[in-house]
């Protein structure tokens, strides 16, 4: 049987592995912190990545308040409206008919008096002819009486000439007869001379009945639409049914003029002949001029606003009745205005889509040093899709427009 191992020669030599285990350590506390370090770094880019690019607006201050003093050209008050043709008319027949030729089409140019279109005249035609045969038949009946006044005339006074040479050879009786005859033959011719007058004022009418089935431009311009055609039944005023009221519609382009709604509360910075810049909705990258040419004496009770029209100075094909505009009022040339000059505030417009409700509070955003800035501010009126900022802002800042949903104060953002 084997003697038993002696286990008390058996030692683990600490102090032998003490140096690997301290390397390990350290390695692996180094890379621990590597990866806290990169992934703090990974963190950080992904925030700044994930910073929110916002449009910006810089708001302009126009040196202006609308009662002089204003630097020429800046903007003091917008307003949205329609442009429409001052001289327009939807032309109808003056008397009903069917339509029996229509010479023009949508974008026609007439002249005045050109001929439009005609109505069915056969009956018209018939009657001018019948007046023009009694005239015909007035003017012989004219002839016959006058020749019978004159020859009457002649025999009664070649018997009062015998009368009165030699009284004995002709009775009182005589001559008497003679005059009675005269006048009678004057009588006559009198007579004709009135139906032949009467003739010829049925004549006339005819002929105006007639040419009032022949519909004419009232005014040189530019057909917009047609409204009848041929075959259809056409009257001065609609009857119901199949009858139709106006033939076209035309308008005259060269008093083509923009009608804008001004807020009342800036009515009394827009004055007649002053300048404006008119912007349509079709062009917005092109302006064209314009003057104010009335400010309609009433206002509207429902919607608080005052009618302004403005004329168009640059008259461009493009311009067509019934476009969206947007008219900017200008403040004029002080030196070309007469009357005392008032110094006024400078006016802040921005649009009112920037102006925002928060709390109960109207405030505006502001980008500041790549942060959003809560600001309140007071505000006036819409006016044109913008609104006058009357305290809060001093003209120059960064407004936020768009690209935030839910803007906080502080927040980080970007402007593109």
């Amino acid at each position: 049987m084997a003697a038993p191992s002696d286990l008390s020669k058996l030692r683990i030599d600490r102090d032998a592995q003490s140096a690997p285990v301290r390397k390990a350590l350290v390695r692996n506390l180094i890379l621990f912190v590597a990866a806290i370090v990169f992934t703090a770094a990974i963190v950080m880019i992904v925030r700044a990545r994930s910073v929110p690019a916002v449009q910006v607006l810089t708001a302009t201050v126009d040196a202006g308040g609308g009662n002089g003093g204003t630097a020429a050209g800046s903007t003091i008050v917008t307003a949205n409206g329609y442009v429409v043709a001052r001289t327009k008319a939807s032309v109808s027949a003056k008397t009903a008919g069917r339509l029996a030729y229509l010479g023009v089409s949508e974008g026609s140019f007439v002249r005045q008096g050109d001929v439009i279109a005609r109505l069915d005249n056969a009956d018209f035609d018939a009657a001018v002819v019948q007046a023009k045969a009694n005239i015909a038949s007035a003017d012989a009946s004219v002839i016959e009486a006058r020749a019978d006044r004159d020859q009457l005339a002649s025999e009664h006074h070649r018997i009062a000439d015998i009368r009165a040479q030699n009284p004995g050879l002709v009775s009182q009786q005589d001559l008497d007869l003679a005059a009675s005859r005269a006048a009678q033959a004057e009588a006559r011719f009198n007579a004709a001379e009135a139906r032949k007058r009467s003739a010829d004022a049925a004549l006339q009418i005819a002929e105006a009945v007639n040419e009032n089935t022949i519909i004419r431009a009232p005014f040189t311009g530019t057909v917009l639409r047609k409204e009848a055609e041929v075959g259809e039944v056409v009257a001065p005023s609609v009857g119901g049914g199949l009858t139709r009221g106006a033939v076209v519609t035309m308008a005259d382009f060269s008093t083509l003029e923009v009608e804008v709604d001004v807020n009342e509360a800036y009515i009394g910075r827009v004055h007649s002949a002053w300048p404006a810049r008119i912007t349509l909705d079709a062009y917005p990258d092109t302006s064209f001029r314009g003057r104010v040419r009335q400010v309609v004496p009433t206002a509207d009770r429902q919607r608080a606003t005052v009618q302004v029209k403005v004329s168009i100075n640059d008259h461009d094909p493009r311009i067509l009745p019934e476009m969206g505009a947007k008219v900017d009022f200008l403040a004029p040339d002080s030196s070309h205005t007469s009357g005392p000059q008032v110094a006024s505030r400078p006016v802040i417009r921005v649009p009112a889509t920037v102006v925002k409700t928060d709390s109960g509070a109207t405030v505006v955003w502001i980008v500041r040093d790549g942060r959003l800035v809560r600001r309140p501010v007071q505000t006036g009126p819409v006016s044109g899709g913008f609104l006058e900022i009357r305290s809060g802002l001093n003209g120059g800042e960064q407004l936020l427009t768009g690209g935030v949903e839910s803007p906080t104060n502080g927040m980080r953002v970007k402007a593109p």
